[in-house]
């Protein structure tokens, strides 16, 4: 199992339109075949300056990488990712103990 993650920060304002309308975007990514356990994540540490996160598991490498290269995903990235994140920390786990 790979466990995909991503910290990120948008270039929008705190609560405003722009903001919900990414957020809600991100809805999209948990349609694409192989994705599982999809969260949209709000930071609450103030040892982290991200201020979102995604978060979404995969069976094995192949799920994970038809993901990466799946049309919804490289749209979402052009149209969302690109223009409006302007930080962002990915970080893919499998476990330690397989």
């Amino acid at each position: 199992m790979i466990r995909h993650t991503v910290a990120f920060t948008l270039k929008h304002p705190k609560d405003s339109a722009e903001e919900k309308s990414f957020l809600d975007a991100t809805l999209i990514l948990k349609n694409i075949p192989g994705v599982r356990n999809f969260e949209r994540l709000t930071q609450t540490s103030k040892k982290n300056n991200y201020r979102f996160g995604l978060s979404m598991e995969f069976d094995d490498a192949q799920a994970f990488e038809s993901y990466n290269v799946h049309p919804i995903h490289a749209d979402f990235i052009q149209n969302y990712w690109i223009p409006f994140v302007t930080d962002f920390q990915e970080t893919d786990y499998e476990n330690y103990d397989s």
